[in-house]
């Protein structure tokens, strides 16, 4: 059975790179996993919507009869027993998944969210004081430096690449864009082996037409 996708209807422009169900498609492009899309809006949060992910969240898949939210846990529930999660090394990539959301992402998103604070407000919430973001670089850049340091003559992970790489180079990715990887040239060459990859490029373009499709869609009801 094909597995089916839940993500946003439509998002604002800013934040659509960000947006989980990447992950998702990313992976299924990986596998050459056929999938179909479907949509809930962003707000309000529907009954519906909530009865499959509790906080009102994407990506949600439905493979079969089962339901699954949380992009990490989607990641392995489609990765196991493939290639991207091979048997004799799958403690190994659950290690560097946990790593990616748990210990890197707690940082830098955190930092994330206080440097767009100061460019949208009205969507972020007031921005801290300056050395309070300070202070959240500084504990990201401790963690970047040990994750080039892990990385050093490494080309992914754990040997081949796998979900951990997914999940690790989507997390750099994330804060990429607003310059926190301009001090660690390692993490940059990782991540720009991972957007060179078909699936990731494939993954991205469907997403971008994705909100494409939605603005002219929102345009045409505007117009009628």
């Amino acid at each position: 059975m094909t597995v089916t996708l839940v993500t946003y209807d439509w998002v604002p422009e800013f934040p659509r790179t960000l947006v989980r169900d990447l992950r998702v498609r990313w992976v299924l492009e990986e596998l050459e996993k056929p999938y179909n899309i479907e949509t809930v809006p962003l707000n309000p949060k529907s009954d519906a919507h909530c009865a499959i992910q509790p906080f009102g969240q994407v990506p949600v898949i439905r493979d079969d009869d089962l339901s699954v939210f949380e992009s990490g846990a989607i990641l392995i529930h489609l990765g196991e027993g493939s290639a991207l999660m091979p048997e004799v090394k799958r403690a190994e990539v659950i290690q560097w998944m946990f790593a990616a959301f748990n210990t890197l992402e707690m940082v830098s998103g955190s930092w994330m969210q206080m440097v767009l604070a100061q460019k949208f407000p009205d969507f972020f919430g007031p921005a801290p004081e300056d050395e309070v973001i300070a202070y959240a670089r500084q504990a990201m850049n401790h963690k970047l430096r040990v994750m080039q340091e892990v990385l050093d003559g490494r080309n992914w992970l754990v040997g081949d690449f796998s979900i951990a790489d997914i999940a690790m180079s989507d997390v750099l990715r994330a804060v990429e864009g607003l310059g926190a990887l301009a001090d660690w040239p390692g993490l940059s060459d990782y991540v720009a082996r991972a957007k060179a990859r078909p699936a990731f490029q494939k993954a991205m373009n469907d997403q971008m037409t994705h909100w494409q499709a939605a603005d002219e869609e929102r345009q045409k009801r505007d117009a009628g």
